[in-house]
């Protein structure tokens, strides 16, 4: 039997976009099935948020999208995700990932080492102690020796991991119960990252269809279609400062453009690096215009095998942002049947 399809609203908890706590409540209230808090960016803490939203919904799940593996230990993170469970029983959503080298080591100070292992041994780690067993795990990355949950963790966390290359996806499928992709996984690679998640899932006795595939999708719902392009040539542009999105770029059959950025960012150049930005990629991407347009790539998603998708609102304009909210929520917006 196939799976429901989803909506979620991914939040932006910053002042300018009054994404976080009180836009949660007014996502559920407009019926989205799913609230995604990001975790990173000097944003609101995306855990110590999902506790706050828990207390304040009773229908919605609450997922993160996603927690980085190297900022929390896994013991810690099981005690996190305890907590969020006990206030939001049944509807609490890990998604982990390992972030990129750029945040990991230089923004937190912390080694980004091994990033697939680091990833695997969490998850492994974290299906024992929310089974309640006491830890015995010496790993390359992580290990933890004695710990054991207070409490039980009833009808277990269903574990996401935000995965874009070949090796994290097959990983995702063996040891995850889903995955988050993103923008960089466009429409057209979505069946490429599905034959990559099922290899990874026959390994451990399943296929595809028992996962939950997520995506995140950027886009704006606006009638400054100049400003909006621009807005997300520079969100291209923050990804491209990292080695992993610049091999992404490399998969999609941009590798010149990955090359002429990486000199932009060498020759610390910012006006070269976007000017290197091809409109088409940003197009390929992103998604902006009218209702319709925006609806149009969602629903394409759908198409193409996404079962959940969170809608991710980027403008700079504040009234821009509360459309684009707004043109997902299920009154505007019907779940293909």
């Amino acid at each position: 039997m196939a799976k429901a399809l989803r909506m979620g609203l991914y939040l932006w908890p910053t002042a300018q976009h009054d994404g976080g706590l009180q836009r949660a409540i007014w996502a559920e209230a407009q019926g989205y099935d799913d609230i995604w808090l990001p975790d990173g960016g000097g944003m609101q803490d995306a855990l110590t948020l999902a506790a706050a939203v828990a207390a304040r919904t009773s229908r919605a799940r609450i997922c993160t999208g996603v927690v980085p593996v190297y900022t929390r230990p896994p013991a810690v993170l099981a005690t996190s995700a305890l907590a969020i469970s006990r206030l939001a029983p049944g509807r609490f959503v890990l998604g982990l990932g390992s972030s990129t080298e750029a945040m990991v080591a230089r923004w937190y100070g912390r080694e980004f080492v091994k990033p697939l292992t680091a990833v695997k041994e969490t998850v492994i780690l974290l299906r024992s102690i929310l089974a309640g067993e006491k830890t015995d795990f010496s790993g390359e990355v992580f290990s933890s020796k004695g710990f054991r949950l207070a409490e039980p963790v009833e009808g277990g966390i269903p574990i996401l991991l935000a995965a874009m290359g070949p090796k994290m996806l097959e990983m995702a499928g063996q040891f995850a119960d889903g995955v988050v992709l993103n923008n960089f996984t466009p429409v057209e690679r979505v069946p490429q990252a599905l034959e990559h998640l099922d290899t990874g899932a026959k390994r451990a006795g399943k296929r595809v269809e028992d996962l939950e595939v997520s995506a995140r999708v950027s886009l704006t719902v606006t009638d400054d279609n100049e400003s909006a392009l621009e807005t997300f040539r520079r969100e291209i542009y923050g990804y491209g400062s990292t080695k992993i999105y610049r091999a992404v770029l490399q998969r999609m059959g941009y590798g010149r453009v990955a090359e002429e950025m990486e000199a932009g960012f060498k020759a610390r150049d910012r006006a070269r690096v976007l000017a290197a930005i091809p409109d088409e990629l940003v197009a390929k991407v992103f998604a902006w215009g009218d209702e319709e347009t925006c609806h149009a790539r969602i629903r394409a998603y759908y198409k193409a095998g996404v079962g959940t998708v969170a809608i991710g609102p980027i403008s700079t304009d504040p009234q821009d942002f509360q459309r684009t909210c707004e043109a997902f929520a299920p009154s505007r917006f019907s779940l293909p049947a």
